[in-house]
């Protein structure tokens, strides 16, 4: 009889201890810490009389097929995956409750099971009963999925086993599965990491393709141990506000395509429908003429997308002024106040300064800077931006503008969306100039930036104050402004 080895383990990171301690040592969390029975199934004494079994060696020099992939039916997923599903292959779709997970599953599933494809559906979380209703008000109803509630994986395996091999098994979600393996209760990390791996093994000896549905927990990571994220072949992030009818389905691994890319899809009362022109979206209801506005030519993966910096720079009567962020990274937007107070003389100590990306897009490449300068500077000193530019560059800590990468296809979509002017590093000014049809302001220092945006405004409730072009306006020397 094997003896019962028991540990605490973190639910937070997996960590194991001897004892239980309210802080984890290694991630930090408080109260995360679960006794659980990390022995196996099987006697130690049975486990160390197997013997190792034989496998051929290959070299590193040889020709290795592309690995064979099968389209979702829906070309945003297709996109994030790399071009559709590989078999054998395991995925990991985690996102906040509600967000829409499931949704997009089912239609997924039901658009592949049309095609002629065996999918299987397996909910951990949900009757039968429930997963029929969600698909009858999608209108899929009449979909050959093949439906199951069990969170048995030994149970799961057997019955997949039977038949033809499944093209894609969907597990929701990975948290209810339970394991005869272990004796953790389900949920917990010992149990979320032996139920991953068997599951992963039976795509692996199979060949069929498993996507995992995953919790997040509240600072948005997937929750149960990380090596669950580094068994599985892709982990994709299904992002999105609740306020707003926009989701985000991101590619954070993928051993098989790009990490980059994203896909774009509008919640409504039918399900998701796909977006294939994000720019035009997120630009659909913008404030024309609105100081503290401007257009950011930003590029997701090999997906160039225009999205608009709002910025709000109001007088404060706190001791600390507020910096309040949505969209964009804190650090990055304290860098930029840092840089226009001390190369451009822009005083903002005194000011609460508020961006935000509109769309409840997330930005992440540094890019996007110089459209957030401008936005602050144009909400300072209440003048308006052109409507018809954007915006895109690195900003330095020495105020110079660098150039960023892929260029001609934030040209191209501009051009494309109607935009005549494009405000850019100096560098990138004869990359793709006349071929997009835009004229090409280029911006070598910051200062020119600011000088050029207060000649045209001036502080609210003052007149305008003439500034000389690449000087610093006299007014934010003063720490007027």
């Amino acid at each position: 009889m094997a003896k019962n080895t028991l540990s605490f383990v973190c639910q937070n990171c997996g960590a194991a201890y001897n004892r239980w301690q309210g802080k984890c040592e290694s991630c930090g969390e408080w109260n995360t810490l679960a006794e659980e029975d990390t022995s196996g199934s099987v006697p130690v004494s049975i486990r160390s009389k197997r013997k190792g079994r034989t496998f051929a060696l290959e070299s590193l020099a040889g020709k290795s097929p592309d690995a064979p992939r099968f389209s979702s039916g829906m070309a945003e997923l297709d996109r994030v995956t790399g071009g559709g599903f590989v078999r054998g292959s395991v995925l990991l779709v985690g996102g906040d409750p509600g967000i829409g997970k499931s949704t997009l599953l089912t239609q997924a599933t039901s658009l592949m099971a049309r095609a002629g494809h065996r999918i299987v559906y397996i909910s951990g979380e949900e009757a039968i009963a429930q997963v029929r209703l969600r698909a009858e008000r999608l209108g899929l109803s009449d979909a050959p999925v093949q439906l199951a509630a069990e969170t048995s994986v030994e149970d799961i395996v057997s019955t997949l086993s039977e038949g033809a091999v499944p093209r894609l098994i969907v597990i929701d979600s990975i948290q209810t599965m339970w394991t005869d393996t272990v004796e953790s209760a389900p949920g917990t990390v010992t149990q979320v990491r032996a139920s991953a791996q068997a599951l992963i093994r039976f795509a692996k000896k199979t060949g069929a393709a498993i996507i995992l549905v995953g919790h997040v927990t509240k600072d948005g990571q997937i929750a149960g141990p990380r090596v669950v994220e580094h068994m599985v072949d892709a982990v994709l992030s299904f992002e999105g506000e609740g306020s707003q009818q926009f989701r985000i389905l991101r590619a954070v691994k993928n051993r098989f395509g790009p990490t980059d890319e994203i896909g774009v899809f509008e919640m409504t009362g039918l399900g998701l429908r796909e977006v294939t022109n994000p720019s035009e979206l997120f630009l659909s209801e913008r404030d024309l003429g609105t100081p503290g506005t401007a257009v950011f030519a930003g590029i997701e993966g090999t997906r160039p997308v225009l999205v608009e910096l709002q910025a709000l720079v109001a007088p404060t009567s706190l001791g600390t002024p507020r910096r309040a962020v949505v969209g964009w990274d804190p650090s990055r937007l304290s860098m930029v106040l840092a840089v226009l107070e001390a190369h451009c003389g822009v005083k903002l100590s005194g000011h609460d300064v508020y961006l935000n990306v509109a769309g409840g897009l997330r930005i992440h490449e540094p890019a996007a800077d110089l459209a957030a300068a401008a936005a602050l500077v144009s909400s300072l000193v209440n003048a308006q931006l052109p409507t018809d530019a954007v915006y895109f560059g690195e900003i330095s800590l020495s105020g110079v503008v660098r150039p960023v990468a892929q260029t001609p296809a934030r040209l191209k979509e501009a051009a494309k969306l109607g935009f005549q002017r494009a405000m850019l590093p100096e560098s990138a000014r004869g990359e793709t100039g006349g071929d997009a049809g835009l004229s090409l302001n280029a911006v070598n220092s910051l200062t020119t930036l600011v000088a050029e945006i207060a000649a045209r405004g001036s502080r609210r409730g003052e007149s305008n104050a003439p500034a000389e072009k690449n000087a610093t306006p006299a007014r934010f020397r003063r720490g007027e402004g």
